[in-house]
């Protein structure tokens, strides 16, 4: 359970991540009620999934999925540009991921 609180932790700091981008320096009301609504709940979830998941794994993770994400989403909905260094470098990411997910013994 704790991996899966972890999990929508990390997609709700995509989540924040892009509101943030669109409230354009909290200028913009409901982005900005977005960005801190999906916030709260990314830490809150992130919290409750350190109850059983050591420190190091859980937040390496929750950082991993929202990098990752963000680059995802950046480059499919705002247009961002992908190189292959860009791609190569978000790989990099995700192979230290499940490589924290397979040596964390949960």
């Amino acid at each position: 359970m704790s991996w899966i609180l972890l999990l929508v932790a990390g997609l709700l700091e995509v989540a924040w991540a892009a509101g943030l981008k669109t409230s354009e320096g909290f200028t913009r009301l409901w982005p900005s009620v977005f960005t801190l609504v999906t916030a709260v709940g990314s830490f809150v979830l992130l919290a409750l999934a350190m109850r059983q998941l050591p420190l190091g794994t859980a937040y390496a993770v929750w950082t991993g999925i929202g990098a990752v994400g963000a680059f995802v989403f950046g480059i499919v909905v705002m247009g961002e540009t992908l190189s292959a260094a860009r791609i190569a470098s978000a790989a990099l990411i995700v192979i230290g991921l499940i490589g924290l997910k397979l040596s964390s013994g949960h």
